[in-house]
């Protein structure tokens, strides 16, 4: 795919406004393999996703080509001292690794791009986007390890893996990654 991609950042308000545009790239990306998610599961998440958008912290990048057609959704917000994220690892990390503020690390819980603007550069700008105001330490995610895509992409980036995961019950094992934004300037 040609043409001009924009990535616009948003609040939680904006996002919650584009509900339809996160939905249309979540469903689309995250129910073709290796994922496979059901309706129902794509349903539980946009449930999460109206909570998290009403969160004052919540920051979202979407992409979408010049005539509108959404192609890729970002999104997170800094953790707060009670998440249950560090929790989920079969492996304990050290308790300064685990420590969160509200501030200290964003927890980027969403990254997709459509197939069709896939390798053209939207993934990291949104990623870009969706970080541009943190004020946040670092960053941390949940990465299947069988996406080598997007595992190659977290590591060009600065990604490290501090961990494994089942982030929810019944998931698979993901890599939960970490990447330090003192050194970046962000």
């Amino acid at each position: 795919m040609t043409g001009t991609i924009a990535v616009e950042c948003m609040d939680g308000a904006a996002a919650a406004r584009a509900e339809p545009e996160f939905r249309l790239v979540y469903a689309e990306v995250f129910t073709e393999e290796p994922y496979e998610e059901t309706a129902e599961s794509v349903d539980a998440n946009f449930r999460r996703f109206r909570s998290q958008v009403r969160k004052k912290t919540f920051s979202a990048a979407l992409a979408r080509t010049g005539d509108g057609e959404p192609v890729g959704i970002a999104y997170g917000y800094p953790l707060s001292p009670s998440t249950g994220w560090w929790d989920r690892l079969i492996t304990p990390v050290d308790d300064e690794l685990r420590r969160e503020d509200g501030r200290r690390t964003f927890g980027l819980m969403e990254l997709a791009v459509r197939a069709p603007w896939r390798r053209l550069g939207v993934a990291r700008r949104m990623h870009e986007a969706v970080l541009a105001d943190t004020t946040a330490e670092r960053v941390l995610l949940n990465a299947r390890p069988d996406v080598k895509a997007a595992q190659a992409a977290y590591r060009s980036w600065g990604y490290r893996k501090v961990g494994e995961a089942h982030p929810w019950e019944g998931a698979v094992l993901h890599d939960v990654m970490v990447l330090d934004l003192r050194g970046s300037g962000g």
